[in-house]
């Protein structure tokens, strides 16, 4: 249940390396300083020097480029569609370059969708080895000790976390159901088709797992609005 996220069980990481042995709060937090900062910005200066010094800090992450890549695939697909919008719909400045009908690209619509591109893997990249580098109870143990979040909101988004690694495994289960049984057909129509149907599945799966979940922890006195105590301090292991 717990491998996708736990990082003791993932050969592709480092866990001596100093960022991967820093504090969880203070990864959240530096992660946080540098979005916010980018977030600010629009140039592409400024998320191209912030995104190159993040790749020349990776080997302080412990994090190994095969791990670091498998883990950014979905950022990497988002980056693909917002950079091409910029270049499309953006403003247009300086000389125009191609033109198909009522759109355009100019040496500034290239500009602002390098600038996008480039700071959605700025601020994505930290997020990444933030997950991959953290236990997910490490990082509740510190947002509940250090921050002094609610323990109701930690314990909860603890939960939700770790059920990432069943999903997982629901997906991979209903995919190889779905094989044996000779569902999806060929073709991107009928591939697109079976995907949806597969998501729908998932989807109501989770919510029931979810409300059992919420019911179980509830008549454990998750909820209750009594100081909980901790068996660890934050980054510690049990």
């Amino acid at each position: 249940m717990t491998t996708l996220l736990d990082p003791r069980t993932n050969p592709g990481l480092d866990l001596g390396a100093p960022v991967a042995r820093a504090n969880p709060v203070a990864k959240l937090a530096a992660s946080t300083v540098i979005a916010l900062g980018l977030l600010l910005s629009v140039d592409v200066v400024t998320a191209g020097t912030a995104l190159l010094l993040e790749l020349l800090a990776l080997p302080l992450c412990g994090i190994r480029p095969g791990t670091l890549a498998r883990r950014s695939i979905v950022l990497a697909v988002g980056v693909v569609p917002a950079g091409a919008a910029a270049v499309l719909f953006g403003v247009d400045g300086g000389r125009v370059l191609t033109g198909i009908g009522p759109l355009t690209i100019s040496e500034g619509s290239l500009t602002a969708g390098a600038a996008i591109a480039l700071r959605i893997l700025a601020i994505g990249l930290p997020g990444v080895v933030l997950l991959s580098t953290t236990d997910p109870t490490d990082l509740a143990d510190g947002l509940a000790q250090v921050v002094r979040l609610p323990a109701r909101f930690t314990l909860a988004a603890l939960a939700a976390m770790r059920l990432f690694g069943v999903m997982a495994a629901d997906w991979r289960s209903m995919s190889l159901a779905r094989r044996a049984r000779g569902l999806g057909g060929d073709g991107p129509v009928s591939a697109a088709r079976a995907a949806f149907g597969q998501v729908f599945a998932l989807l109501v799966l989770a919510i029931r797992r979810a409300a059992t979940l919420a019911t179980t922890m509830e008549s454990r006195g998750f909820g209750t609005p009594t100081p909980r105590t901790w068996p660890r301090a934050p980054g510690t292991s049990c």
